[in-house]
């Protein structure tokens, strides 16, 4: 491969350049739309002061169950779900049983992905909760960290089951290539979906990766969304301050790096 044509490769790979562009204006409407919003309620951390802990709202009270896809080894967000009399529920084709200390009856786990169908290594999120031992209209949270499978995952959930998730977070990968209009389409799709019914409180980007800037518009990697289903508060204004006192990098070892303003102000 000619010098060239490798740098064009690697610069299409970061996302620093797309074949086609997104316009401009379709990316800061989105980020606008997903700017956080001010909540009369507290927030509160639960799990680690690294990677695996979260920022949401102290709006926990008669939640049923956590669904929480994508284990890997970190379980301490899940387990502090237990301990506040929630159900708790993990799935995760790419370990043997969640990292913890605890006897099997007092959590389930399914040695599957979240996926678009059924089958004997996938299981869409529908399936997953019908399936489970709760009751049919309680109110549930969701987590998931499922590596760019929470685009076609979160597209496939019918309103009525997003409906029952009273929160949710999400951590976001790929964001960078929100200027490639394929990338964009699919994403915006996602995002418009979950703003339906939820309404973004908190961001924090994930420092194991970077922020992107181009065309003056800074894009973290990846980033961990936290969304207040719509009639759980008044969202009267937006949030300004960023990190907030409870965010923490998710590696220690790595560059510490911050909300970009563009996505609060």
């Amino acid at each position: 491969m000619k010098p060239k044509n490798y740098v064009k490769k690697l610069l299409l790979n970061s996302g620093l350049i797309c074949k086609s562009i997104t316009k401009r204006e379709q990316v800061v409407n989105l980020i606008t739309k997903l700017q956080p919003r001010s909540i009369t309620k507290k927030m509160i951390r639960m799990g680690p002061n690294t990677d695996g802990g979260y920022v949401l709202p102290d709006d926990l009270k008669n939640i049923e169950a956590c669904f929480s896809p994508g284990v890997e080894q970190m379980s301490q967000f899940e387990k502090d779900c237990l301990e506040g009399d929630m159900k708790i529920f993990l799935a995760d084709a790419s370990v043997e049983n969640p990292n913890f200390k605890l006897s099997p009856h007092r959590y389930n786990f399914l040695k599957k992905h979240i996926g678009t169908f059924n089958n004997d290594r996938l299981t869409t999120m529908e399936r997953w909760v019908s399936s489970a031992a709760i009751s049919i209209d309680s109110d549930l949270l969701l987590q998931m960290d499922i590596e760019y499978a929470e685009y076609p995952a979160l597209l496939t959930i019918s309103e009525e089951l997003m409906q029952r998730f009273r929160i949710l977070i999400i951590e976001f990968h790929g964001l960078e290539k929100l200027w490639d209009p394929d990338f964009f389409f699919i994403a915006e799709s996602v995002f418009n979906k979950l703003l339906h019914t939820h309404t973004c409180v908190h961001i924090h980007p994930n420092n194991y990766k970077r922020v992107v800037t181009r065309d003056g518009i800074d894009i973290p990697k990846a980033a961990e969304f936290t969304f207040l289903r719509n009639d759980r508060d008044e969202f009267s204004g937006f949030q300004n301050q960023f990190p907030h006192p409870l965010d923490y990098d998710n590696c220690i070892t790595e560059k510490s790096i911050v909300l970009p303003e563009n996505w609060y102000k």
